[in-house]
């Protein structure tokens, strides 16, 4: 489908600071500090930009939320060594996922349930009723696993650490002048 050409042809795109700097803000910023009256935003456009590129950007906006997402809790004392991604997106689209592994410089690892929440209830019932003296113990008897692990690639993540400078720089215009 038109995703996975889209995503093909952004794969192939270099990871650099010349390029787009979308805001991931298309329904309003909903954390670390949510304001629904923000709206996303597109920088850098020109004359050559085509679809790829404002997918890139789209899709690298959406990791760099997440990652605002993952300092605010490290800021907080809140350590996070990496992310697990569930259903959807996670399982059909490799390249998103490898995104947000670049740009967190974190391992994403892909939940093979399908249903992972209720899995997770599932698992806190069977603990809470004495089946399991802890959660760690019933996500090893009841746990499906990973299906795939994305691991960070450093070249990347240090260039996604200077575009998300930028995501930060452009957010902060966005919302100090354009609301």
């Amino acid at each position: 489908g038109m995703v996975a050409r889209l995503s093909r042809d952004a794969e192939k795109l270099p990871v650099d600071g010349t390029g787009l700097v979308a805001l991931d803000w298309l329904n309003g910023r909903r954390t670390p500090d949510a304001n629904q009256r923000l709206k996303g935003a597109i920088a850098g456009l020109n004359l050559g930009t085509d679809a790829p590129r404002v997918f890139k950007a789209l899709v690298e906006a959406t990791a760099f939320g997440a990652r605002m997402i993952v300092d605010r809790f490290v800021s907080e004392g809140v350590p996070i060594e990496g992310v697990i991604g569930l259903g959807g997106v996670a399982k059909k689209n490799p390249y998103v996922m490898q995104v947000v592994a670049d740009v967190l410089d974190m391992p994403m690892l892909i939940a093979r349930a399908e249903q992972t929440v209720a899995l997770g209830s599932a698992m806190a019932a069977a603990t809470a009723a004495g089946f399991y003296e802890s959660i760690e113990h019933a996500q090893r008897a009841m746990g499906s696993g990973f299906e795939t692990t994305y691991a960070p690639n450093a070249e990347r993540a240090a260039a996604y650490s200077e575009l998300y400078d930028k995501y930060g720089q452009l957010g902060e215009f966005i919302e100090n002048h354009l609301t």
